[in-house]
């Protein structure tokens, strides 16, 4: 993919002139800039972050990578950002309309970009294939044919699409578009019930999600990922503020964003936990999650729990304001969407 021609979507991977490997993160990102989280840290730098590390290694063009055990916790992300901040500053981003540091990567230190669709389309089309990238194409011909979705509509994520990968590697794909989720959802399901793939769940989220599941005893995962036409909001659109840490329960109204990420769910009934009530003006209208196991946990008219910072919304432009919670500020642990039974 040329950069000059990218435009950075979630569920995107780039390498940097360092060797670090991020995953893009969201839809929306500063001018010359790409908030991204970071996934691999070469093997160089990896006294330099105080993390936990699996024990696997990855090499990519013979560059050996260390992955940390726990990607997405609030105090390994302060202390990717304190290192960023010592030692590579360039990739740490004060967001004016969010007030706080980023972990954030310039696009002039973007080294190689993988875009799921154009990662599938390459394996496709590579000459030699091993055991994993040929069970990939398998799986991806499979949930194509049955469900209908154009093969331009998926793509391949994760070490596959790096050619990174190992025998013990999963398969990680995504789907493009809320709708084409939907019904590759329901084909998974349906697939399920006669027997030809199976789940995998390692804990209430997978079960809430049915995302992850079981090919040939290989596992599986897949994910959604924006359409151009589905990306409504532009960086700076909005100057939030934070306000509290809030704790309730409430019902999900619409669902249309929830398999995406940040996750977005349209809310209704709130109902606080071992809290004061809001003021009506302070009730919020959604939740927000920027950590992607929440992602697709609960449907419309179902109910949820929630732990997020309550967050003042305003469109710079027209000065409308909204109360959002979000959760994954990477201030606490404590903070989760978990499905409950109506």
């Amino acid at each position: 993919m040329d950069l000059k021609r990218w435009i950075p979507a979630d569920g995107d991977t780039f390498t940097t002139k360092e060797g670090f490997i991020f995953n893009v993160f969201g839809y929306e990102h500063p001018a010359n800039r790409v908030f991204a989280f970071l996934k691999y840290i070469p093997a160089q730098f990896q006294k330099l972050f105080n993390v936990e590390y699996l024990q696997n290694t990855w090499n990519l063009e013979e560059q050996k990578l260390f992955r940390a055990e726990n990607l997405y916790t609030a105090q390994n992300y302060q202390t990717f950002l304190e290192t960023f901040r010592k030692n590579f500053p360039d990739y740490v981003y004060y967001c004016p309309f969010r007030r706080k540091e980023i972990i954030s990567a310039p696009l002039d230190s973007i080294k190689n970009i993988f875009v799921p669709r154009d990662c599938l389309h390459h394996l496709t089309w590579l000459e030699t294939k091993d055991d994993l990238q040929r069970m990939t194409l398998s799986l991806v011909d499979l949930l194509s044919t049955e469900s209908g979705i154009g093969l331009e509509d998926l793509g391949v994520h994760g070490s596959v699409a790096l050619n990174m990968h190992t025998s013990k590697s999963d398969l990680d794909l995504v789907v493009y578009g809320a709708q084409n989720f939907r019904v590759l959802e329901a084909t998974i399901n349906r697939l399920v019930e006669a027997g030809r793939l199976s789940y995998k769940f390692s804990n209430r989220l997978d079960a809430a999600r049915r995302y992850k599941g079981k090919y040939l005893n290989k596992i599986f995962m897949f994910n959604a990922i924006r359409k151009s036409e589905e990306i409504k909001q532009k960086y700076g659109e909005l100057q939030c503020n934070t306000v509290t840490p809030v704790n309730f329960a409430c019902k999900v109204q619409d669902d249309s964003e929830a398999m995406f990420r940040p996750a977005i769910y349209k809310i209704r009934d709130y109902e606080p936990i071992h809290a004061e009530a809001l003021s009506e003006g302070k009730v919020p209208e959604t939740v927000v999650s920027m950590i992607g196991c929440y992602r697709n946990v609960a449907r419309r008219g179902e109910k949820i729990s929630v732990s997020g910072m309550l967050e003042r919304a305003e469109n710079v432009e027209t000065g409308q304001v909204f109360y959002q919670v979000v959760v994954g500020t990477a201030t606490s642990e404590e903070e989760h969407i978990w499905p409950l039974r109506n």
